[in-house]
């Protein structure tokens, strides 16, 4: 009796931690428009539209095959998952200064604007290698809303 419950209480731990981390990801739009609704099913009316491809977005609940996100103006809503795939992308929540090389003491390129959609090419430990338009180059991972997958 007393190992069935040490089983129960192991599987209960991991369940809701794997959970819980589930919930906790970044994901991006894979379309230039879609729907976000109220609830958990396409029986529940639209609450606004996303026209922003690649848009990062974090899933905070989900319930079948959708996912409550909200965004980096904290709307939120419900997105069903074949709407949305691993994030590639950031958005800057400050003025960033973009550089050449992943130093602050390299040529600066561009000035980044807050709310700026950011392509990420990869990242390392503070810096993150990004495009954005025309524009391709190193930015400091401080203030920035997502997280590569």
């Amino acid at each position: 009796m007393q190992k069935s419950i040490i089983y129960f209480f192991c599987f209960f731990v991991f369940f809701t931690n794997s959970f819980s981390e589930e919930r906790k990801k970044f994901l991006m739009l894979k379309n230039n428009k879609v729907n976000v609704r109220y609830g958990p099913g396409f029986d529940y009316p639209i609450k606004f539209i996303y026209k922003k491809n690649k848009l990062p977005l974090k899933v905070i609940d989900k319930k079948e095959n959708f996912r409550k996100i909200i965004d980096h103006k904290k709307n939120n809503g419900w997105i069903h998952v074949s709407q949305l795939r691993k994030s590639k992308s950031l958005i800057a929540t400050s003025n960033k200064i973009l550089f050449k090389k992943p130093t602050k003491y390299s040529k600066p390129l561009a000035r980044i604007e807050k709310g700026r959609l950011l392509i990420v090419k990869k990242c390392e430990i503070n810096w993150c290698n990004i495009q954005t338009e025309k524009f391709s180059g190193w930015i400091e991972k401080n203030n920035i809303w997502g997280e590569i997958n």
